[in-house]
């Protein structure tokens, strides 16, 4: 199978890291698009004593928007160079529930990401982002463990 739109979820970490050049690879070879997709938690309020306007909580939001942009143009650069055809999203939600709405909504034929091979309390503790698309994406999931 020959996919013609791949997707990446990246959360810009390392594992992720591993996993881009895997999608990259299987665009490339597929002749296929790359969207490159971060997904931004809200931030919610921090716990203390002290009082956080809501000033500062717009800097905080337009902050990680403008780092998460910058962070997916250098990937986005990087598959240009690499002859992909290549294009980024940013998304604001639930990570795996956001993952999931763009290969529905970008009518994906593949998803490449980067898992962190938790098990155990971890794993019950933090969840799995890979694992939950893995089971709710509607096309095949290749997931890449960094080494």
């Amino acid at each position: 199978m020959k996919a013609r739109r791949v997707l990446h979820p990246s959360d810009f970490s390392t594992v992720s890291n591993a996993a881009f050049g895997k999608a990259v690879e299987v665009a490339k070879d597929d002749g296929a698009e790359l969207l490159v997709v971060h997904v931004l938690a809200p931030i919610g309020p921090l716990v203390g004593d002290g009082y956080v306007s809501p000033r500062t909580f717009e800097d905080l939001e337009r902050a990680a928007h403008e780092q998460a942009q910058k962070r997916l143009g250098a990937l986005v650069a990087r598959a240009k160079k690499a002859g992909v055809r290549a294009s980024s999203m940013l998304a604001e939600g639930v990570p795996w529930q956001e993952v999931v709405r763009i290969v529905k909504s970008k009518r994906i034929d593949l998803v490449v990401m980067g898992t962190h091979g938790r098990s155990g309390l971890a794993k019950f503790f933090l969840g799995s982002v890979a694992e939950r698309v893995v089971a709710s994406s509607p096309c095949p999931v290749l997931t890449v463990r960094s080494r």
